[in-house]
Parts: structure tokens; C-alpha cells; sequence
């Protein structure tokens, strides 16, 4: 039966998609394992409640065509998916990024830990950087919605992952 409470796009946040389509937490959860990590009470508060689909096909490196077609498909909505936007990541060193020039780090796993939210600490944070000075954020995982919002904000970033569960992504005007 279809449910045309909320039609599947690639901005859907994922906490809508599970809350009106509980059946298609496990199929986003295998299709995204990245994502296994929502069934965590405090992530699932948090980072679920902010991050699109779009996002999270970028998080778990598949294609957002293919993950909205599955997922409408599930549930019996029209699987003609239009092409999404495509946000640029940047894993390549920029020329901008000096060590001697990172003056605020903040780690949010504590935050994230407490169930808390980081979002407004980092733009809060980010507003005011003085211009040429860098932002080193350190997170359990690659926080897509933060990074967008950010880059809204005329930040460029890097983002050096150096393990699964270790990201390191500096912001500069």
C-alpha cells in the first residue's frame, strides 16, 4: 500500500524516512552499513534527525539514484528518480591548509556522547574564525549536514579521515 505521507527524495532526513516508513530501516541499514550506527539511541537523535539521504549515500559511497529507487520501490512509490545534486568533498590537501594556522579544535565525540547536538557550537565557532585561521573539527564519523552547512557558509574544508571511526575536517575562510 502506498503511504503518501512523505514522498522519498534525496533531501528526505533520514529520521523521517524510518519514522513513517519503519519498514525500511533495515533495508536503508543494509543498503547504507555506515548507517548501522543509528540503532545507537544517541546517534539516531542526533545525526539521523539532521542528515538527508542524499548525505547518507554519500557517507556509505552509493549512489543516490540507486538508494531512492530501492527505497521507493519497498513501498510502491514511482521509482523515476531525477538526478540529484551532486556536493563536492574535498579528501585532497588544500593549499590553504597550514598547521601553524589551526587555532581552534574541537572534538564532538564528547557532545555526541551526551546525546547532544554539535551543530551550533561548530557554526557558532565557525562565524567567528578570523579570516585565514583554520577550524580542526574531530568526529566519529563523517558529519555530512555540518559540512554542507558550512560550505552554505562560504567555509572551505578537508576532510582526513584517518581511521573508520576517525575523522579530522578543518574549515577556513
Amino acid at each position: 500500500m502506498i503511504n503518501n505521507n512523505l514522498i522519498i527524495t534525496p533531501k528526505t532526513k533520514v529520521l523521517d524516512l524510518i519514522d513513517t516508513y519503519p519498514e525500511l530501516e533495515d533495508l536503508l541499514l543494509a543498503y547504507v552499513p555506515a548507517f548501522e550506527k543509528l540503532k545507537n539511541p544517541l546517534l539516531r537523535r542526533t545525526v539521523a534527525k539532521v542528515a538527508t539521504l542524499q548525505q547518507a549515500a554519500i557517507i556509505g559511497n552509493v549512489d543516490i539514484s540507486n538508494l531512492i529507487n530501492v527505497l521507493r520501490n519497498e513501498i510502491g512509490q514511482d521509482t523515476t528518480m531525477e538526478t540529484a545534486e551532486n556536493q563536492q568533498y574535498n579528501y585532497t590537501k588544500p593549499e590553504w591548509f597550514n598547521e601553524s594556522n589551526v587555532t581552534v579544535q574541537f572534538d564532538v565525540r564528547e557532545m555526541l556522547s551526551k546525546g547532544e547536538h554539535p551543530v551550533n557550537q561548530v557554526l557558532a565557532d565557525l562565524k567567528a574564525l578570523p579570516e585565514g585561521q583554520i577550524y580542526h573539527m574531530i568526529a566519529p564519523f563523517l558529519p555530512v549536514p555540518l559540512i554542507d552547512k558550512a560550505t552554505g557558509l562560504n567555509f572551505a574544508h578537508w576532510i582526513d579521515q584517518k581511521e573508520d571511526n576517525l575523522f579530522n575536517i578543518y574549515f577556513s575562510k
